[in-house]
């Protein structure tokens, strides 16, 4: 069985559509993404969802409500781990929740 899964990262100016890559191997398929807010994500996890995704990694840029958000959005279609940082040096040392939900 190979496993569906997707990796998502949230940066300012990152949208799916153009930042995305995908790698394949034997036992996992695995898409990452980039979304600019935890909105984009939510939607993005739900569409995800419907087309075979079973497990879902948020990238450390995700706060404690992003992930909750994403977890909320796909309810019990998917796993949802997370990288964790309680601030991030990609995002100048801030929580994804300050700067994606200020």
């Amino acid at each position: 069985m190979v496993l569906k899964a997707a990796f998502i990262f949230a940066g300012p100016k990152s949208h799916p559509a153009a930042h995305h890559a995908s790698v394949k191997s034997p036992s996992v398929h695995l898409a990452v993404f980039g979304v600019a807010s935890y909105t984009e994500a939510a939607v993005l996890a739900k569409e995800l969802v419907k087309g075979g995704v079973t497990a879902i990694e948020l990238c450390g840029t995700f706060g404690n409500r992003g992930i909750a958000a994403v977890t909320e959005a796909v309810g019990e279609k998917a796993c949802v781990g997370a990288v964790k940082f309680d601030v991030h040096p990609g995002l100048d040392f801030q929580s994804g929740d300050r700067l994606f939900l200020s």
